[in-house]
């Protein structure tokens, strides 16, 4: 059997990668939520059947790498971190052998030509002996690090409290970063002892805070407050423990009621299962109280006798304890709330832990950390590592707010975090990002290790400048400037520069004033990015984050060395501070941007100064450059990096766009002049000139006979910007079921041919070839070639060269031949691009979502599937208008119009915040949200201030002036919005801001037209703005009760923006496997996967979003060869992840449920599937409502599955609904309608109406004969199907005669129903789900590779050259889908 998948990708792209929080050397200890990865440390299986795969060794609860690349003898795995619980608890359970699969031939082929050193397991027994504890054996790896052994101890459950000791082997203390083939005498069974050593005031810190950490290890408060980097995740409580431990279910226990909230066609939307609460979520209570008290710090004479800190405690006894923590350990003390007594109390209790202390002392305390430790080392680890970025939940329950002194001390202290760990207190953030960035890059090792560096860098980074630009709004930072006006205040924290997101000095007077201020750092960021993904050798940008909090816009940069000490004037060197009025430039910028805009698409041109000096440029004139004290080339202000929209700006008389456009209501005239063209759009419209160049002197070449003289040539030659073949629109047929990817450089997607559209590719790689072999310089071939370039608009007369000027609409540049041809040529060029977006680009969007190839669930993944086609944002009107004559679009439409509405909401609350002042904040965010959700006319506010009945004397207004924060403002504007003037506003936002009128004159009346839910509104506009609300069921249809409160409102959180750093070899390794795949090699695909997967976990640690997409295609290719059971393992850690780094309620997370749905039913875990499936259905309907395809399919497995276990009336009404969704949204006569009228069929025979079964198994037969033929299996199949019913009708219909003439008596003989087979069910969910097994004989298989490696030699060899080169230029457009 041969398992080849039917459907096109799922649209798994760009999942927006994440902040690690990784820290280094000793405060890795503090905390389990450390994200350095750990590999190596192993420790005997307690589980003999965990499998091996594919290069990563796996059982129920790890990913480990067996392979690990060496630079410099060292692992690169490890480099000077220590580990993560997660990986640690992975080592705990290894086994001793390697991975044979990582040998296999194919992986090997595939890395023998990179310059790597890979070293295997070479795997030793060690013994350890704690003090206190039974000795155990662990297995080690020559390769790691001593600190790793360290890391391990803390993650075990009866060493986890222990943190100030040092390990010893024959009695000589061992170098924590010292690899452990350096230890002289450590062998096979050597005892290494763990010896307790003397505490530090550091020490004695860190070992508080980690016995703090335990104890609240299970808490999920920082999850919904959004800190540590923890997150939230419910699998194992929606299937009520791990699956992976589970039995198989015997279909006659299955519990299968699903909840009535899910059930076909309710309309009331629950809120309160979003997050299912566990009974045991947070574990048992250990301390009433743990903290440091009034004493500390210890007087000189107690610290001669070694007290270093001091503790109050109360325990479950309601005990209170005054603990020290000494040179050698914890005891308790006589000292009282009242009375300083710091000698030893009687009996005097001296242990090294306080752990063990509490555990003398409180019996409740020894009972409950066991339980805690046992919970804890049960849960799964991907439940606890730390993501990478800070993932906000939207809504929380009620919370507890306990005393915890480290939290107090965290947000109060004049320490910067775990910054104080480190040497040299702050860190110089823009020296590391750039040091990093020089790292060596030549080998495979080298890179890694780069990348790993510049990762874990840049996550450091972003979380740094988060907290500091809540800190600069909060008014906790003081302005390098305080004299100016608030609005023009900058800030300096952290070795990091914050500015706002206001037009300082009339900087962008004549380019929209605020809103372009606003505007400029997210479009400086996309240059950033650009420039970053170039990554050029010689040119720096800036770390730069933006981020948007309390209704004001911050950017975060990193400081350029000496940018401080002089007058920028002074400084730039190259480019303009006044948009073009003075302009300079400098030989190694122009020579750096000039290779750089190579990639990028830009064109050098030539500007002119107030001095009327011709100067040459390679960039927009608003890029500066500086060079800094340390000789670096620092560029920044890349704001117009791309060419402007012309559809959004209002030109000149002189200067007119085409009729075409005019006829769809453009230009627009924007609120600023920085619209720009995404890198996207540039790079589809250059390949689409690209193959009109081709394509027009290839027939121009054969009308010349030419043909015949490059007939048979091998290879080509490249073309000066002809764009790479990573930028082809492509398919993965091996992605997940329904969904397909949407990006040109989506990590799921591969270059491979279409097979429906196969002969017009071959026709063009001919044309291609014809057109890139010409050697001769023949007049008529020269001619040829001219034509093409100037029918395409070429910027060059014989050769093929589309490059864009990012100035030709600057108002302020003066261009150096303004009347002239070349200007002229250039401006066409952005106005081409402009109308190909509108013409070409969002038709094309348009028909990937009727063809159901790109099917958002939500405004996000609406707004990402758009950028993935270069459409900004703000054509979302005009993309309505065009929904709305689309019925089979509806759902679309109504994603769309929700986005509109909550986005120009949005944009009124950003200017409504910034009025607000911090005691009234909850009221003025409840008032909002009543006067844009609620039915209730004339919703009442409280004013925060009257919690304390105070009145706010005018007078004292300027006095108390920025006090409470940024901008804060006394009064009380925002009291006098109401629901009628804000839905004017907003319908005035969406024609002014989008083009497009909503018909409609307040919110109800919207939401009945445009068939929206309000529970979706309030979750989109949430996360949009950084609203927290109350987890609790909301009315939102009362018009005399208002909706929200105050006490609704419990946090408000930053929107961060930033680039993300990408994982260039796994990405190479990724694409080579969905090519393997593709050509039909699925163990070799599978293996270089498993390989990219090891790569990512090498850069990115263990919690990343494109690991979550590996993990799936691993899943899937798993299940596909058979091996359900690694299929289900493999999608668990899948879903785990995607709920940690998308967030529970992501559409992402939604289709890994079904996924994982579909994987436990092929493992007969039933009442599992069942729960998962229902679990997708509510969040589906949640996030978009039931007007959906997607819920087609859910619908469509939950009643196959409920069918196999008989339980036919609820299958029924679950098939019944995706039946009519399908016929809605794929039409009456598709093949997916065909199947669904078949599965009805399938339920009515079951239960007796046959008449019903009959007439809708005439519907598939039907559709199958108008579609296939008569002679196809599928028609054939359904005409049995149809005699088989016509004949049980017939005989029920003889019985029922019977009855009525009383031959039978009056008894009604029972129906003899067979109910399905396990084994048909699964079938019948691998077709609605995408996955076809085909019978293919060995024959067919032989001849179809023969005749795909014929076909694709040129491209695969393209792509091993690529591998092979590892540090060639790349593309931005291939790089893309790490930094998207």
């Amino acid at each position: 059997m041969m398992a080849l998948e039917t459907t096109v990708a799922h649209d798994e792209n760009n999942l927006k990668p994440c902040k690690a929080d990784l820290r280094t050397g000793d405060d890795c200890r503090k905390s389990e939520n450390s994200n350095s990865v750990c590999n190596g440390v192993r420790s005997e299986s307690d589980d003999p059947d965990h499998k091996t795969d594919s290069g990563v060794l796996e059982d129920d609860r790890q990913t480990k790498l067996n392979v690990c690349p060496v630079v410099n003898g060292r692992n690169v795995i490890n480099g000077n971190f220590s580990g993560s619980e997660s990986l640690s608890n992975y080592a705990k359970e290894q086994s001793e052998e390697p991975s044979e699969k990582s040998k296999s031939k194919v992986a090997e082929d595939d890395l023998k030509d990179r310059d790597i050193l890979f070293v295997h397991d070479a795997g030793f027994t060690i013994k350890i002996v704690p003090p206190g504890v039974e000795p155990f054996e662990i297995q080690v790896n020559c390769m790691e690090l001593v600190q790793e052994i360290h890391q391990l101890l803390l993650d075990r459950e009866d060493t986890c409290h222990r943190t100030c000791f040092s390990l010893q082997l024959d009695g000589t203390t061992l170098d924590n970063f010292a690899e452990l083939k350096n230890v002289e005498g450590l062998k096979e069974r050597s005892v290494i002892k763990v010896v307790e050593e003397l505490y530090t005031v550091r020490e004695a810190r860190i070992h508080v805070r980690h016995v703090r950490d335990l104890l609240k290890s299970l808490d999920p408060n920082d999850a919904y407050n959004g800190v540590e980097c923890s997150s939230l995740s419910f699998l194992n409580t929606v299937t009520q423990g791990d699956i992976l431990e589970k039995k198989k279910f015997r279909t006659d226990s299955v519990d299968c009621t699903p909840p009535d909230f899910i059930m076909p066609n309710t309309t009331e939307r629950f809120l309160i299962p979003l997050q299912p609460q566990s009974k045991e979520q947070k574990g048992p209570q250990c301390l009433k109280v743990l903290t440091t008290n009034g004493w500390n710090p210890p007087p000189g004479i107690r610290k001669m006798h070694g007290d270093l800190l001091y503790l109050s405690i109360v325990t479950l006894e309601d005990k209170r304890l005054n603990v020290t923590a000494s040179t050698k350990g914890f005891f308790i003390n006589q000292s009282t709330d009242d009375e300083f007594n710091p000698k030893p109390a009687i009996p005097n209790h001296l242990c090294h832990s306080l752990v063990d202390l509490l555990s003398q002392i409180s019996p409740g305390f020894k009972r409950n950390f066991a339980l805690l430790q046992k919970k804890r080392t049960q849960r799964h680890p991907f439940e606890r590592v730390a993501t990478p970025y800070q993932v906000y939940s939207w809504i929380a329950p009620p919370a507890e707010h306990s005393i915890d002194a480290i939290r107090s001390e965290d947000a109060f202290s004049s320490k910067l975090g775990y910054e104080e760990h480190i040497p040299g207190q702050t860190r110089d953030w823009n020296e590391e990002l750039q040091t990093t960035r020089e790292l060596p890059r030549k080998t495979l090792p080298e890179r890694l290790l780069r990348e790993r560096a510049i990762f874990k860098v840049h996550s450091d980074f972003v979380s740094a400048a988060t907290r500091g630009a809540m800190a600069v709004i909060d008014g906790n930072v003081m302005a390098i400037n305080p004299g100016e006006e608030a609005k023009m205040q900058m800030f300096i924290w952290n070795n990091i520069f914050f500015s706002l997101g206001f037009d300082v000095r009339n900087h962008y007077k004549e380019l929209g004033g605020d809103a372009a201020a606003f505007a400029a750092p997210r479009n400086d960021l996309q240059g950033v990015r650009v420039y970053s993904a170039v990554d050029l050798e010689g040119l720096y940008t800036l770390g730069t984050v933006v981020i948007d909090y309390r209704g004001f816009r911050v950017t975060a940069q990193s400081i350029i060395p000496g940018i401080l000490e002089r007058e920028q004037e002074q400084s730039v060197v190259y480019g303009s501070i006044d948009f073009g009025k003075t302009i300079v430039t400098h030989p190694k910028y122009l020579e750096l941007l000039g290779k750089a805009g190579v990639q990028l698409k830009i064109l050098p041109h030539k500007a002119v100064n107030d001095k009327s000096e011709e100067i040459e440029l390679c960039s927009s004139v608003e890029c500066k450059g500086i060079i800094g004290n340390d000789g670096r080339h620092y560029i920044l202000d890349l704001l117009r990096t791309f060419p402007p929209d012309v559809n959004f700006l209002k030109l000149d008389e002189s200067e007119t766009i085409s009729e075409k456009t005019k006829v769809l209501g453009f230009p627009i005239e924007h609120k600023h002049k920085l619209c720009c063209l995404r890198q996207e759009l540039v790079d589809a419209f250059i390949e689409a000139r690209y193959m009109m160049f081709i394509k027009f002197a290839a027939a121009q070449l054969q009308s010349l006979g030419i043909a015949k003289q490059v007939k048979d040539v091998n290879g080509s030659v490249e073309m000066e910007n002809s764009p790479s073949e990573e930028t082809k629109e492509t398919t993965a047929a091996l992605c997940n079921g329904h969904h397909s990817s949407d990006s040109n450089t989506d990590f799921t997607k591969v270059p491979v041919v279409k097979a429906e559209s196969e002969s017009n590719v071959l026709e063009t790689d001919k044309a291609k070839k014809m057109v890139e072999s010409i050697t001769d310089v023949e007049d008529s071939t020269k001619e040829i070639v001219r034509k093409a370039a100037f029918t395409v608009g070429s910027l060059k007369e014989f050769e093929f060269d589309i490059r864009f000027n990012p100035d030709v609409y600057s108002p302020d540049v003066l261009h150096a031949n303004p009347d002239g041809e070349r200007l002229k040529k250039e401006r066409q060029l952005v106005k081409d691009a402009a109308e190909f977006l509108v013409i070409v680009q969002i038709p094309s969007f348009l028909r990937d979502c009727l063809d159901h190839s790109a099917s958002p669930l939500d405004g996000a993944t609406l707004s990402e599937a758009m950028h993935n086609r270069g459409i900004n944002i703000r054509y979302l009107g005009k993309i309505a208008e065009m929904l709305s004559k689309v019925p089979q679009l509806e759902y679309v439409y109504s994603i769309a119009v929700a986005e509109l509405i909550t986005r120009c909401a949005k944009h009124l609350f950003t200017t409504y915040l910034q009025g607000v002042e911090m005691m009234s904040l909850s009221a003025a965010i409840s008032h909002f949200l009543n006067c844009l959700l609620s039915s209730c006319s004339v919703p009442h506010y409280s004013n925060g201030s009257d919690e304390l009945n105070i009145k706010i004397a005018k007078k004292n207004k300027n006095k108390r002036r920025n006090r409470s924060g940024v901008l804060s403002s006394q009064d009380n504007e925002w009291t006098n919005t109401a629901p009628k003037s804000l839905w004017t506003n907003i319908s005035a936002e969406l024609k002014t801001y989008y083009g497009w009128t909503i018909e409609s004159e307040t919110i109800d009346t919207a939401i009945a037209k445009y068939s929206l839910q309000k529970i979706s509104l309030l979750r989109s506009f949430c996360m949009k703005v950084g609203v927290q609300i109350l987890l609790r069921e909301y009315c939102f249809d009362n018009r005399h009760k208002q909706t929200f409160f105050e006490e609704d409102i419990i946090n408000i959180f930053p929107i961060v923006k930033h680039i993300n750093p990408r994982a260039t070899d796994a990405y190479h390794f990724y694409t080579t496997g969905q090519t393997k795949i593709q050509q039909g090699y699925l163990k070799d695909g599978y293996e270089l996967i498993s390989e990219a997967l090891n790569l990512l976990n090498n850069v990115y640690g263990a919690m990343h979003p494109e690991i979550a997409q590996c993990l799936r295609m691993l899943a899937r290719l798993n299940y596909i060869m058979g091996d359900h059971a690694e299929a289900m393992s493999y999608q668990q850690k899948a879903v785990l992840m995607s709920e940690r780094v998308n967030g529970i309620d992501h559409p992402y997370t939604i289709t890994e449920y079904t996924h994982l749905a579909l994987y436990c039913f092929a493992n007969s875990q039933i009442s599992t599937a069942l729960k998962l499936l229902y679990r997708a259905r509510y969040l589906a309907i949640v996030v978009c409502g039931e007007n959906h395809p997607e819920i087609a399919l859910l619908d469509s497995n939950i009643g196959l599955v409920l069918h196999a276990v008989g339980e036919y009336d609820l299958s029924l009404r679950f098939l019944e609904k995706a039946l009519g969704l399908n016929i809605k949204y794929y039409g009456a006569k598709s093949l997916k309608v065909a199947v669904s009228y078949h599965l009805v069929a399938r339920a009515q025979s079951c239960m007796g109406d046959f008449r019903s079964a009959l007439q809708n198994e005439k519907e598939t037969y039907g559709i199958y004969k108008q579609q296939l033929g008569e002679e196809h299996e599928k028609t054939k199949e359904s005409s049995e199907c149809l005699r088989h019913l016509t004949q049980q009708a017939v005989i029920l219909q003889k019985k029922m005669n019977e009855i009525y003439t009383g031959k039978l008596g009056g008894s009604f003989p029972p129906l003899q129903i067979q109910p399905p087979t396990m084994g048909s069910v699964l079938d019948m969910l691998n077709i609605i789900n995408g996955i076809l097994f085909v019978q293919i004989s060995q024959q067919d298989i032989e001849t179809f590779r023969a005749e795909f490696e014929r076909s694709q030699k040129k491209s695969d060899g393209a792509t091993k050259d690529d591998i092979d080169e590892g540090t060639s230029k790349r593309d931005v457009e291939e790089a893309d889908w790490a930094s998207r």
